[in-house]
């Protein structure tokens, strides 16, 4: 037993990882999720309406992005119409967690120190300009599978960054 009081775990997350993990919210296949179990636990939910790390790593290795902006197919036939209206908030609240809702710097404060101080799991919903991203971090994903395809902007030199980052992959 440690001598430290309980603390809040927080987690953060953007809303194309909430929309692949929400059911983890309730249920687990392994055990009760945290709703299910009264776990007290608070995520922090940005949502920038796509998958703006999958978007920014497509954009790193040269990659044509497809699919990583949550938007209507347009008159172009591509997928840059508007953005689709998904409410990850309510969804939270159909799986039984509280929601709160920040659209400012001092309304998160408040939020976060709600949800710190309520006993069942919360989301704090944060609202962010769409394709809005993170700092590049100094990590590396082998997640585009070149299979050998050179996209049109740089061919040769992106599939060489990619072979030369291989060599430093290591296993965890």
């Amino acid at each position: 037993m440690s001598g430290r009081p309980p603390r809040a775990v927080i987690g953060m997350v953007g809303d194309g990882s909430y929309r692949m993990m929400a059911p983890e919210l309730v249920t687990r296949s392994a055990g009760g999720g945290a709703v299910q179990e009264g776990v007290k636990l608070v995520v922090v939910r940005v949502q920038n309406h796509g998958f703006a790390s999958m978007s920014g790593f497509c954009e790193t290795v040269g990659v044509t992005q497809f699919g990583t902006h949550s938007r209507y197919r347009g008159q172009s036939g591509r997928l840059d119409g508007d953005i689709l209206p998904i409410d990850l908030a309510a969804k939270a609240a159909s799986l039984g967690a509280e929601v709160l809702r920040a659209s400012t710097l001092g309304s998160f404060r408040r939020c976060l120190s709600e949800a710190t101080a309520v006993t069942r799991t919360t989301v704090v919903h944060v609202g962010c300009e769409p394709a809005t991203g993170a700092a590049l971090s100094q990590s590396w994903w082998d997640a585009c599978r070149c299979a050998g395809v050179e996209p049109a902007r740089h061919p040769g030199a992106t599939r060489a960054a990619y072979d030369r980052a291989k060599t430093h992959q290591r296993g965890h």
